[in-house]
């Protein structure tokens, strides 16, 4: 039987009522999160199965959105706290970094602080320089973080209920122009750890690291490379901390060749990490530079013309690749 096909923003929502309604600790938080089902539709539906003690609408503060929800989650419970933009985690980023972070360390271990925040973040959607950025390498310079970014439905249900049920803090980014997209997920109950990359598809030519908006559009490259003769092998980190480098490391032992993708700004992204990491441990695996395939160094335009030529394209993918293989 061909599995049921359901929206990114569908899957988000059944991950946090099946864990709701196996967990009465579990809460969620945040602005239009109630009635109007989220600003983007990820959480519909939770409001009428739990009703107003389990589901807070706030008013528009995001610094009290984390600092509620790290209070309660070192009384016992478990928030799921919704900040509707990624962008807007910089309000309160005392309370993420210099808090909830270094709660359980500078506690001596207790209060254990489980919670999860949750945001939409990446461009494409023309939604200029406020809105449309990806703070996924701030993140994971903080120790006491987990973060996560799902890129298919299955994915991002398997993950957040995993992220749910976890003891640590974890910031959970949700790209934005995914939550229209479908994908197979089961019905039946399933988690996927935390922790683990997944290779999407199998290559023997290059390995392409990819996470967020960018793994479909490397999925794409990777049919147009093979079309040419160029067999990748596709990798998605799913959790970029902690990180699963070795997963990374057996496709470039095998591949002998490395292009990382991200959305996010190159500088300093999470992709230079995972190249100073490959370079460090699997240098003489190497048959070629690695390269990277992200954002320059600007502002994120509003005109979508613009914005479609400043972030980075299937196109740019298979030119990088085509220039190492």
């Amino acid at each position: 039987m061909p599995q049921r096909q359901i929206l990114y923003r569908e899957a988000i929502a059944e991950a946090i009522i099946e864990e709701m309604a196996r967990d009465d600790r579990v809460f969620l938080i945040g602005e239009d999160v109630g009635v109007l089902g989220g600003g983007f539709g990820g959480t519909k539906g939770i409001y009428e199965a739990f009703g107003d003690e389990r589901v807070l609408d706030t008013p528009i503060s995001e610094t009290a959105i984390v600092g509620y929800a790290l209070g309660a989650a070192m009384a016992g419970m478990r928030p799921i706290a919704e900040i509707m933009r990624v962008d807007w985690m910089t309000i309160c980023m005392d309370e993420i970094v210099n808090q909830t972070a270094k709660m359980h360390y500078l506690s001596g271990g207790h209060p254990e602080v489980s919670m999860v925040i949750r945001a939409p973040a990446e461009g494409g959607i023309g939604l200029g320089g406020q809105h449309s950025q990806s703070f996924e390498a701030w993140f994971v310079h903080v120790p006491g973080l987990k973060v996560v970014m799902p890129s298919t439905p299955y994915d991002v249900k398997g993950l957040l209920k995993s992220a749910i049920r976890d003891p640590n803090p974890v910031i959970f980014l949700e790209p934005g122009i995914l939550y229209g997209v479908s994908g197979p997920v089961p019905e039946k109950e399933y988690v996927i750890p935390l922790g683990e990359a997944e290779v999407k598809k199998e290559g023997k030519d290059v390995t392409i690291v990819a996470w967020g908006t960018m793994l479909p559009k490397t999925m794409n490259a990777a049919q147009t490379l093979a079309e040419e003769g160029i067999d990748v092998e596709v990798v998605d980190p799913r959790t970029l901390s902690p990180l699963d480098i070795d997963t990374i490391i057996n496709s470039v032992q095998k591949t002998g060749k490395l292009v990382i993708a991200h959305e996010a700004m190159k500088t300093c992204g999470v992709g230079a990490e995972i190249a100073a990491l490959v370079q460090e441990r699997a240098f003489d695996h190497l048959d070629a530079p690695i390269q990277r395939v992200a954002t320059p160094d600007v502002i994120i335009p509003v005109n979508r013309s613009l914005e479609r030529l400043v972030l980075p394209q299937e196109d740019n993918i298979v030119e990088t690749v085509k220039s190492i293989v």
